[in-house]
């Protein structure tokens, strides 16, 4: 590899060159997939040709297709495979139709598939649940969207306060109201990309750096805020990690103002069996893991404390008769529950986090390496099984940074150039994951691949 004496344009890469692999690629996915244009083609009554409208935010020119997913792998409509580190964004961490949550949903399609009442499963998955991550009480949801939607609501209930706060950068699914960020002028607003939301959301949340313990102390001093929502390790643009003794302040300060905690896992079960949560010893009040909890079921789950629940069974008994405004029709389905048992108990185990976490052991260091050979401003970040390629010389602290580390043209045409080359990442940013079905040649190749495309990139 040529090394490069100098660093130009910001991130290390020339647009020239950013530009010019973009095209190479773009003709070559477009020349090797007639069957996947034919597909975009054929798919006229959907918005945008995919049944999710975010689906189109991939690098690719036309959607990607896929007709089958097993383990660590995906095949394309026209035959073309490749080693998959995205792994649905997290929902399939540990890899696609794992054996016993697909034996335990065809035992489960002919016991009835929804019956809005418990199934056997159900005690014994609230006890699973309780041994893993810890709190005593557990409700199921679909989505963790959900499962944040709800579990607000009942900290707001439980406190009787009306506001919550997050940290500027954080993200936990479509729940409206963590839409707002820090601005450039430090006023907290809405989001600029959110659609349709007339409301002023900075009314009722409140908005913090990560890492800042002064800001959230002055933030919850008035005690009116009912809930902290937090990801232990931030994940939405680049990876965020926590300063030494951010969490024991968090706790602290939150607890000292009557502030409930609710930590959000969702992404961050690539760190350990129990989350970063068991594996660093937090004490939250509230938890709630979604996407892979399930083995890529749509599921998710939300914990409390004992001092949590007792508070919000008195706030439901006191309430007037009619909806609640929390829960859906298909949660805490005999589906979801058979799906939680057969992950929790045969898949997500210890044996396969170790594997998991030896993988990425090997995939840390191997893009580390290709960073350091060629001189790129950038690093690698990790929580557990996640592995993430930063465009910051140095570790970020805040959402600030991680939003100046976020450079869409360069990482759409990395995405794009990995996949011609077999190897599929997130979408969003430049995120990789292990999966127990992963391989050790995978992950090489992973590796092999990138140091192909940095190559083109920095000449």
């Amino acid at each position: 590899m040529n090394a490069v004496t100098s660093i130009p344009d910001g991130p290390g890469v020339s647009p020239a060159r950013t530009a010019a692999l973009r095209a190479e690629a773009e003709a070559l996915y477009l020349g090797t997939r007639p069957k996947t244009r034919a597909a975009a083609e054929a798919a006229a009554h959907l918005l945008d040709g995919v049944p999710m409208h975010w689906m189109v935010d991939w690098s690719t020119p036309v959607p990607l297709v896929i007709a089958q997913a097993s383990g660590a792998r995906l095949v394309d409509v026209d035959g073309h495979a490749y080693d998959d580190f995205c792994l649905g964004d997290t929902a399939s961490l540990f890899g696609h139709g794992p054996a016993p949550v697909a034996q335990a949903l065809a035992r489960q399609a002919t016991a009835g598939l929804a019956t809005m009442l418990p199934s056997p499963d159900a005690a014994l998955v609230g006890d699973l649940l309780a041994a893993r991550f810890g709190l005593p009480y557990w409700q199921i949801a679909t989505t963790a969207t959900d499962a944040n939607r709800f579990a607000l609501r009942a900290a707001r209930a439980a406190t009787g306060r009306p506001r919550i706060l997050v940290f500027d950068g954080a993200y936990h699914g479509a729940v409206d109201e963590t839409f707002v960020e820090i601005g450039p002028d430090g006023r907290v607003g809405n989001r600029p990309a959110l659609m349709g939301e007339p409301r002023d959301l900075a009314t009722l949340t409140r908005v913090v750096p990560f890492n800042d313990l002064d800001a959230l102390e002055a933030a919850l001093a008035d005690r009116t805020v009912a809930c902290v929502i937090a990801e232990p390790v931030m994940t939405n643009c680049a990876m965020v990690l926590p300063q030494p003794g951010f969490h024991e302040g968090l706790r602290e300060i939150t607890r000292r103002h009557g502030t409930l905690l609710l930590i959000d896992e969702t992404h961050t079960l690539s760190t350990g069996p129990g989350g970063y949560t068991r594996t660093h010893g937090l004490e939250p009040d509230m938890f709630v893991a979604g996407k892979a909890v399930a083995g890529g079921i749509p599921a998710a789950v939300w914990g409390m404390t004992e001092d949590v629940a007792e508070r919000f069974r008195t706030a439901r008994i006191n309430r007037p008769d009619g909806h609640s405004g929390m829960g859906t029709t298909l949660s805490g389905s005999p589906l979801q529950l058979a799906a939680l048992r057969a992950n929790l108990e045969e898949v997500a185990t210890e044996a396969a986090y170790a594997q998991m976490n030896r993988l990425a052991d090997r995939m840390e260091a191997g893009l580390a390496q290709v960073l350091s050979e060629a001189r790129l401003p950038w690093h690698v970040a990790r929580c557990g099984a996640r592995v993430e390629v930063v465009r910051a010389p140095f570790p970020l602290t805040d959402g600030r940074q991680a939003k100046a580390a976020h450079y869409p043209a360069l990482e759409a045409t990395t995405h794009l150039a990995l996949l011609v080359r077999g190897v599929l990442i997130s979408p969003f940013h430049d995120m990789m994951l292990a999966s127990p079905a992963t391989s050790q040649a995978q992950v090489d190749n992973l590796v092999a691949a990138t140091r192909n495309v940095v190559e083109r990139l920095v000449g």
